[in-house]
């Protein structure tokens, strides 16, 4: 494996959990945890991003997200990587094909929350990401009806595995997903931004 590439055993089953991560928080930590109970995980990558093509404002250095990031989760399934600057992407769907030529026999899972959910259909490829990998989505209480009404949940809806059986996500075929209520601490990257600014 090349150098800053974490490693992976083949037939794991490996979470990606993308984001700007500006900064890492509680929230965040929580998630991944859930994500790793919920939907039979052997590990989650938190891919922290070079930039979110999304958002107008760039985030904070890289490097100086990476170094909190790894403060701030510690767990032995866990790996905070900037495998989107090492592997040259920017959108969801080059960095899910770039990952999948990388580790031919590892099984992705990519990871979201439902608000992502309900604007997926905007993503760039979304339809491809789908059938790429399986799509584990974690809502707060009272997000789930925006997100399942979305139309990205619409079109892919005969794929949903019930919650119950979420836990067969990690080694469903897509375009697979499951959809699971999570309880959420209540922090954001951008209220802790804004604190830290006053």
């Amino acid at each position: 494996m090349r150098d800053g590439f974490p490693f992976a055993s083949d037939g794991q089953v490996i979470g990606l959990l993308g984001g700007s991560f500006d900064p890492a928080h509680e929230g965040h930590v929580h998630i991944t945890k859930e994500a790793l109970r919920r939907f039979g995980l052997d590990r989650v990558w938190w891919l922290v991003t070079p930039g979110n093509p999304l958002k107008e404002n760039g985030p904070a250095p890289l490097d100086a997200r990476l170094k909190a990031a790894r403060g701030l989760m510690r767990h032995p399934r866990v790996r905070i990587t900037d495998l989107e600057r090492r592997l040259g992407t920017r959108l969801t769907i080059d960095t899910i094909r770039a990952l999948r030529r990388t580790y031919p026999k590892v099984r992705f899972v990519w990871l979201m929350g439902a608000d992502n959910l309900a604007q997926f259909h905007r993503w760039e490829s979304w339809e491809e990401i789908a059938r790429l990998v399986p799509i584990g989505v974690l809502a707060r209480p009272g997000s789930r009806l925006n997100a399942r009404l979305s139309p990205a949940a619409r079109e892919l809806a005969r794929y949903r595995l019930p919650e119950s059986q979420s836990q067969l996500l990690g080694r469903a075929d897509p375009p697979r997903w499951a959809l699971v209520n999570v309880p959420m601490k209540h922090v954001s990257s951008t209220a802790i931004r804004e604190r830290m600014a006053g």
